[in-house]
């Protein structure tokens, strides 16, 4: 007897597996890394202040007057919020059918868009972007990590800084090798001006990098006989001259960079935080919009330095 099989069958059900599986990276090491403010205008501002230098010419005559007052301002810098948003339009039908991996099509995707979201944040965020007030037909845009930085800035010779904090932006210079050097320079740099550097911050290729760098903390494990021993191959630590710093990795920054951070002195700003509004309906279908709008603030650039125009390849 002919034996019957799956080949000529009807009525097999498929076999699809109830997982959707995405490596898309959804770390925001730059966003979660921050401090959190509040915005109450689409113009964020904040001030700044220092000391006078120390001086040892500090010395008064015996029965003398007081001297002069020596006073000087605060200095108030500001920016613009950044609305950013992702919308998502499911039928009705595509919402109801049965679905392998998700039970809710509008659900899943609110969540995906979610996720890019925060994506778009933290490119933005470590972007070379300037302020911009925008108008009627043009967005308005903050002045990213990039536009702020040109105290503590190690760079090409034919780089530049930005020539006005937060509203222009930096001109690279030709790449060279990221050196020790290099980041002793401006970590000791940050500390003369007052911060505590706490994060280095670099791009996957700048995290292999900094993990040859001499002052890598050492990583050391009493290993089993009878175990396989660890092999550390990762900078977790930089013990610099100045304190530990954590070395930081970043997929949506530039590789060309690297940031010295001292979080405690930028923070993001959020006039509005994450929401979700239900668009009209128009027809059998659910509109929804994810929107936020927020802007980097800047404490102090003092605090954080960068080393610029780097080429982790060489």
């Amino acid at each position: 007897m002919p034996t019957f099989t799956a080949h000529s069958a009807i009525g097999q059900r498929e076999d699809l597996s109830d997982v959707i599986y995405s490596i898309s990276p959804t770390e925001t090491p730059l966003l979660n890394t921050l401090a959190r403010s509040k915005a109450t205008a689409v113009f964020h501002e904040w001030q700044t202040d220092s000391l006078a230098a120390a001086t040892t010419a500090n010395a008064a005559v015996e029965g003398a007057d007081a001297t002069s007052a020596t006073l000087s301002p605060t200095v108030r810098l500001g920016n613009y919020t950044q609305i950013v948003q992702k919308t998502i339009q499911v039928s009705g039908t595509l919402d109801t059918v049965n679905k392998a991996g998700r039970k809710s099509e509008k659900a899943y995707q609110l969540a995906r868009a979610s996720s890019e979201l925060k994506r778009d944040i933290e490119t933005i965020l470590c972007a070379n972007q300037a302020r911009s007030a925008g108008n009627s037909s043009t967005a308005r845009t903050m002045g990213s990590m990039l536009s702020w930085l040109t105290t503590n800035v190690d760079k090409a010779s034919n780089g530049a800084n930005p020539t006005t904090i937060g509203s222009t932006t930096r001109s690279d210079g030709t790449a060279r090798t990221f050196t020790e050097t290099l980041l002793k320079n401006v970590v000791a740099s940050v500390y003369g001006s007052g911060g505590a550097p706490k994060v280095l911050m670099v791009g996957t290729a700048g995290k292999q990098k900094v993990s040859s760098f001499a002052g890598i903390a050492a990583q050391r494990y009493m290993a089993p006989a009878d175990a396989p021993t660890t092999i550390i191959g990762a900078a977790d630590v930089y013990l610099s001259d100045f304190g530990s710093i954590s070395v930081v990795p970043n997929r949506f920054m530039r590789a060309r960079d690297a940031f010295v951070l001292d979080p405690e002195y930028a923070a993001v700003a959020y006039l509005r935080p994450f929401a979700t509004n239900e668009l009209a309906k128009a027809g059998d279908s659910d509109k929804t919009q994810i929107l936020a709008e927020l802007t980097l603030e800047m404490r102090n650039e003092a605090a954080h330095g960068l080393v610029a125009d780097l080429d982790m390849s060489l």
